[in-house]
């Protein structure tokens, strides 16, 4: 079983962990090619990148599609525009998208460690989700995410000692990849993963995993 008290900090990834948003997330960058004006072959394009780059800033996502897709050169004008549309978007669709069980539990375990979210979603936006949903009040130590990467929260947000050792929950290989790049414990939580044969991922890695958050006091 593993010792949840044994951490200092728990950093969560939200899209898939804290939220079953990565569905609704696909269909949020689909409105939005299509509402810029793509063909739907072009927004099955951004939604495959989308999906093969999960946990990734979305600034990296629409400038792809609009270079590499589009065969257009992104301007403050087009960028601005993709982003508001899948704001928008997300924004509505997550509205109604469920939330993990056991959240309160998992706090009652752990009262000492520092809960932050990192995630690839825009910050505000993430605010103002968690607020509506009454699920910020568990992460006082901060809810963070674009225009900054994972990678970036962690060195800004985490440079001291005071917050090791942590334990990483994620759903991504991006989010494992940046876990064993600042050598931070890791536990993949499959429940809602949008990541093909996670399964494989995971041997790969050497990293355990948990069907859902309500479930990670029984790891063993």
């Amino acid at each position: 079983m593993i010792d949840l008290t044994q951490y200092q900090t728990i950093i969560f990834d939200c899209d898939g962990v804290i939220l079953n948003s990565n569905f609704q997330k696909i269909e949020a960058y689909r409105n939005a090619a299509l509402e810029y004006g793509a063909s739907k072959e072009q927004a099955d394009a951004l939604v495959d990148y989308h999906v093969k780059l999960t946990g990734i800033s979305r600034i990296i996502k629409f400038e792809y599609f609009l270079k590499e897709i589009l065969h257009q050169t992104p301007s403050n004008k087009s960028m601005a525009e993709l982003i508001q549309n899948l704001n928008s978007n997300v924004i509505e669709l997550l509205k109604s998208c469920d939330i993990a069980d056991g959240l309160d539990r998992l706090k009652s375990v752990t009262p000492n460690n520092k809960w932050i979210v990192a995630s690839g979603g825009d910050q505000e936006e993430l605010r103002y989700l968690f607020a509506d949903k009454k699920i910020d009040h568990f992460f006082p130590e901060g809810i963070f995410g674009s225009p900054r990467s994972k990678h970036e929260i962690i060195e800004q947000e985490l440079k001291d000692d005071s917050w090791k050792p942590a334990l990483f929950l994620g759903d991504s290989l991006y989010d494992i990849q940046t876990a064993k790049k600042y050598n931070i414990d890791f536990v993949f939580v499959s429940g809602w993963t949008d990541l093909k044969d996670w399964q494989s991922v995971c041997r790969e890695y050497d990293v355990p995993s948990t069907p859902a958050l309500s479930d990670l006091i029984s790891i063993d």
